[in-house]
């Protein structure tokens, strides 16, 4: 399976399912059903405003962990995740935060998503969560291993997070499509819901053949500007209420951004 596999022609608008708090997380408050129907509410919400594809997310097991995450959270995010693939219609991908890439895997096997998004998937970072280490020899090998046709979308320049020993965003794009087999790239902002640099976005491009997806900072405004350059966006935090990454879905701001989205996004 390839990305065109899963979107034709279209640049994708991609909408972040940002997951009430898991089972085990701090702020998880016991009740797992009101998991699951406030991840389908939104998710009715894209759907009605033709969003062409989501990504199911532990947004609100914070603090995160660095490396593998608990049976808990495995079990509620595979169990959240099947029943969005079986509502939704469209493409749906995972992202087990901090960026568990083998977890992310396993659930997309046993849920039938179609793609994963790693943060670090190769090298080292420090985060707000300190040292992440890319763990990509495990998790392409347990895609091999569970005979998986899920996608990778790769985070060059992570997010929240600096390279332990800077390498440029060339030289770190290209292992990640050379020898991390990404199959896209995912470039953001130094943070949820901060613009991608323009600049970023250049040097990205240049280093890759591979679709190259925007991660954070789209706004209708900026929108048709970064498209000409990119295979899609990954929108989070503009979509919720007042463009708060820890509100809810504001189905306003998604019929807005799609209207405007349709415009300049096909071919």
């Amino acid at each position: 399976m390839t990305f065109t596999d899963l979107f034709g022609s279209k640049k994708p608008l991609i909408g972040v399912l940002h997951l009430l708090a898991l089972p085990g997380s701090p702020l998880y408050d016991g009740a797992m059903q009101k998991v699951y129907d406030q991840a389908l509410s939104e998710l009715e919400i894209f759907k009605r405003n033709s969003i062409d594809s989501v990504i199911v997310e532990n947004f609100r097991d914070v603090p995160y962990y660095p490396g593998r995450v608990p049976a808990e959270t495995v079990a509620a995010l595979a169990g959240v995740s099947r029943e969005v693939v079986r509502a939704a219609a469209m493409p749906v991908g995972i992202n087990v935060l901090r960026s568990d890439g083998e977890a992310a895997i396993a659930i997309a096997a046993a849920s039938g998503a179609q793609y994963v998004r790693v943060n670090v998937h190769m090298s080292a970072v420090v985060s707000e969560q300190g040292i992440i280490q890319g763990m990509s020899h495990l998790s392409v090998r347990l895609r091999s291993a569970l005979r998986s046709r899920a996608l990778i979308f790769a985070d060059v320049g992570v997010k929240h997070a600096a390279s332990l020993a800077d390498r440029g965003l060339t030289s770190e794009t290209r292992d990640l499509a050379e020898r991390g087999l990404a199959d896209a790239i995912i470039v953001s902002g130094d943070r949820t819901g901060a613009e991608t640099r323009a600049d970023d976005v250049d040097v990205v491009r240049a280093a890759t053949t591979l679709p190259l997806l925007i991660g954070s900072g789209a706004t209708p405004e900026n929108m048709h500007t970064v498209l000409p350059k990119v295979n899609g966006l990954i929108v989070g935090s503009y979509f919720k209420k007042d463009g708060v990454g820890g509100n809810f879905v504001d189905e306003a701001r998604v019929a807005a951004f799609a209207r405007r989205y349709s415009t300049g996004a096909d071919g």
